[in-house]
């Protein structure tokens, strides 16, 4: 085989797998049972095989009631898929005071009856919505 006509198959070939990529089958939810948030621009939930990709749960109150109601919220989107805590294997965590979310982690703790995800928990300056104080998103896996 000529050089050129191997390196025309390549090409071909690399043009093919990166058309397959780019359709990857996205099953999407969303709060009050649609797709997506076109005024944000974002899905609660993308499940891609069997991995759910869950968009953050926020607060407003860095308090114990606070952080249940943004695992209540992510108890959610797990539930919609068929999903507990027990398959989450990453958890992202952003919050204004990191101190206070330490204080209070007992109340996150419980959702994950012992069997905790790997983590990660970062203080910023602000989240999307001004007035919130803590976001978490989630990615958990499915049996397959």
């Amino acid at each position: 085989m000529k050089p050129e006509t191997f390196l025309i198959l390549f090409a071909i070939l690399l043009s093919n797998l990166g058309m397959a990529q780019s359709n990857i089958k996205k099953d999407k939810w969303h709060w009050n049972n649609t797709e997506q948030d076109t005024i944000a621009g974002y899905a609660q939930v993308i499940k891609v095989d069997n991995i759910l990709y869950i968009s953050g749960a926020v607060t407003t109150e860095l308090t114990p009631k606070g952080i249940e109601g943004v695992y209540s919220a992510l108890e959610s989107s797990l539930k919609n898929y068929g999903a507990t805590f027990q398959n989450v294997v990453k958890e992202n965590l952003y919050t204004t005071d990191i101190e206070t979310m330490k204080k209070y982690n007992q109340a996150r703790k419980k959702y994950y009856k012992n069997d905790f995800p790997a983590a990660t928990w970062v203080q910023v300056d602000r989240l999307y919505m001004e007035s919130a104080k803590l976001e978490v998103e989630l990615i958990a896996h499915l049996p397959k």
